[in-house]
């Protein structure tokens, strides 16, 4: 019994006296500094934890009660189950140290409150056949009641009426060994066990009376201890005989025995054979040997073998759930707080258990791997996306424009034709160099313009292909460069034509100033270099660079370039004030005589470059796919075109299909016209 053993053990470990215990499992008998001479021949409760475990995870069982007794033997047990299922998928929804005193129609009500169907019994023998006999009175049904060691082949219980009404009763117990001539030895023995005392009545030497017992009585009681006794005293008979050096019959006798010299685990050196089971014990007094079966209850009341485990020389453990009649219609009755989730959920705890949850689907971006944790939805990569419920993450497609897409064909083929016709523009006004009508126009400020609108579309061809720094520098660089001289040479020259008409009459000095020290290429060499400074020290400092974006598809990956708005933004004031004072000059001279009002025409290009850029910003707020880079080059061109065929085309016209405007007498009558019109 286990409790007379943490009784008497201790007194018999002061001098190291060996005691082999058939019966006492706790785990407690296991520390050897405190039992430092105890050894057992039954495995501990924690071997029965552990294969109780392994059945509950065989049939998915992970909504569980544990009804322990209430000593060391039951507590231990509770303790050992609890540590062994931390880790695991098995939960306990309900726990009760039961006494003799126990309520027992309490236990049941919260179990059924809980809705759990499989209830784990570590009980003692009486208090087991207490607890299934008042199972049966109280008309509990439908329940796993898995039995330990201790009752899994009670017959008492097995023949209880009505023992089948409450569900299905699976057990954990040691092989029977027939230990040959035990039965001859009971009956010739059992007339010499009765001893009287005094007054004549038929008493044993021990305290209980068990002197009434006969040979049936033990015989048929639990068989399943009779070989750990059997191995017991033939596990001291054999240290003995090694401390006293038998041999063939004979021993040392000269040799004093003391009860320290009497080591087991130091003595049974040799693998002691009984019963073709091999009989040793490891450091800690366990022994390693036996095994445990499987057993089932049938509607006959019979113990029926259908599985087992073994712990030497290796762990075994198998089921052949097939011999199993179940009270659920055949079917594996199913003990779950909360039912398995679908396939890309992850489970929210509810409440204390992490066995009660509730489901929640991954969001897209999100996947879920219930082997390593079913818990959490885990973000993809940026690489990657997952559709909403996802068990994986996809690698997202990596898009840009590359050079053979036809919208970049068009655009490319668009720029050549730039090119094109700022060449032919300038050979046309080479040739007319002398008229009034390039004069007008700017003279030998044209061909710096026209050379920067085919400079700035250079930056065309870098919205194209998989980008990279380079890349990414002359996307903007060129433009930004370039179209600053050509907005430079249109404030110049809006200046110009506002001074002459306007401004001239009233600051001559100014007027003066300008024509001597050529102000209009100053004011142009001077923003040219401002640019070309804040674009060097911008990109040295954070020059822009390839990124990945994507925030705005799940799937896509867009290649862009990250462009760092301290190093690009001072530039891009600079060209928007460049814009605004040319907007103000151009306006100035609106009313300028017609077919010499250069400020006009300046104005109206100006009206369609912003009109091209709020445009563009519309787009890139409403549209973020690969193509926002199509539209970009777009943008910069329609910038370029907004100059070449709305300034310089209608003069083009005038010099190839009116000639007779292109004379200084027309000009001068104009200028003639206008001046007699602002006298009045």
């Amino acid at each position: 019994d286990h409790g007379d053993t943490v009784t008497t053990a201790p007194f018999f470990m002061v001098d190291l006296i060996s005691v082999v215990s058939y019966g006492a499992a706790s785990s407690a008998f296991s520390e050897k500094t405190k039992y430092p001479s105890f050894l057992r021949t039954v495995n501990s409760n924690k071997a029965v934890v552990e294969m109780l475990v392994k059945i509950l995870e065989y049939f998915n069982w992970r909504w569980v009660a544990f009804l322990n007794s209430y000593d060391d033997f039951g507590i231990d047990a509770l303790e050992l189950f609890k540590n062994t299922i931390k880790d695991s998928e098995i939960c306990i929804g309900y726990t009760k140290s039961v006494t003799e005193a126990t309520d027992y129609n309490e236990i049941f009500k919260s179990i059924k409150a809980q809705k759990i169907r499989v209830i784990i019994v570590f009980l003692i023998q009486q208090l087991a056949e207490v607890l299934i006999e008042k199972a049966v009175q109280l008309n509990v049904t439908n329940r796993v009641w898995i039995a330990t060691d201790t009752w899994s082949l009670n017959k008492n219980l097995r023949k209880l009426k009505g023992i089948q009404t409450i569900g299905t009763v699976l057990g954990v117990a040691q092989p029977v060994i027939q230990i040959p001539g035990f039965q001859n030895f009971i009956h010739s023995t059992g007339s010499h066990m009765i001893c009287k005392d005094a007054k004549g009545n038929c008493l044993c030497n021990q305290a209980g009376n068990y002197s009434n017992l006969t040979p049936e009585d033990i015989i048929s009681s639990d068989p399943t201890y009779s070989f750990p006794v059997y191995a017991a005293v033939y596990a001291i008979a054999h240290a003995l005989h090694n401390v006293l050096q038998c041999e063939g019959g004979k021993c040392n006798d000269s040799i004093r025995v003391f009860p320290y010299m009497v080591r087991i685990q130091k003595n049974v050196k040799i693998q002691l054979t009984l019963l073709n089971q091999t009989i040793h014990f490891n450091e800690n007094g366990e022994p390693m040997f036996g095994s445990y079966l499987i057993v089932f209850w049938n509607r006959y009341g019979e113990v029926q073998e259908v599985g087992a485990f073994t712990f030497q020389p290796k762990v075994n453990f198998f089921i052949n759930s097939s011999k199993i009649q179940w009270h659920m219609d055949g079917h594996v009755p199913v003990s779950l707080c909360s039912q398995e989730c679908n396939v890309g959920y992850a489970k929210k705890q509810d409440g204390i258990h992490k066995c009660c949850f509730t489901c929640q689907i991954c969001r897209t971006g999100t996947f879920i791997n219930i082997t390593e944790d079913p818990y959490t939805c885990k973000a993809c990569s940026d690489t990657e996306w997952s559709p909403e419920g996802s068990t994986r993450c996809n690698l997202r497609l990596v898009e840009y424009v590359p050079f053979t897409d036809p919208a970049a064909l068009g655009l490319m083929v668009i720029v050549g034709l730039l090119v094109v016709l700022t060449l032919a523009v300038c050979v046309l006004f080479a040739f007319h160099y002398n008229t009034p009508v390039v004069r007008s126009a700017g003279g030998p400020m044209c061909f710096l313009i026209l050379g920067c609108l085919s400079l700035s579309s250079i930056s065309v061809f870098f919205y194209f292909g998989k980008p990279s720094v380079a890349f990414c520098i002359f996307r903007f660089l060129p433009f930004l460069l370039f179209y600053t001289v050509c907005v430079s040479c249109f404030v110049v020259r809006s200046f110009q034509i506002v001074c002459i008409f306007k401004i001239a009459a009233k600051f001559p000095k100014l007027q003066s100033w300008w024509v001597k020290y050529h102000g209009q290429w100053v004011v142009i060499s001077v923003a040219f270099v401002i640019q070309a400074l804040v674009l060097l020290i911008g990109y040295s400092s954070d020059p822009p660079k390839p990124y990945y974006d994507t925030f705005w598809y799940p799937d896509k990956i867009i290649l862009n370039c990250d462009i760092n708005l301290k190093a690009t933004s001072t530039s891009v004031i600079f060209l928007l004030t460049l814009c605004i004072l040319c907007f103000i000059f151009s306006y100035m001279g609106k009313d300028l005589p017609k077919n010499y009002n250069e400020a006009k025409s300046i104005t109206f290009c100006l009206m369609l470059l912003i009109l091209t850029w709020v445009i563009f910003a519309t787009e890139y707020m409403l549209y973020h796919g690969r193509h926002i880079l199509t539209l970009n080059a777009l943008a910069v061109l329609c910038s370029l075109y907004s100059f070449l065929l709305w300034y310089f085309l209608p003069k083009c016209y005038i010099i190839m299909f009116q000639p007779e405007k292109n004379t200084q007498q027309h000009f001068q009558g104009l200028i003639q016209s206008y001046t007699k019109t602002i006298s009045q």
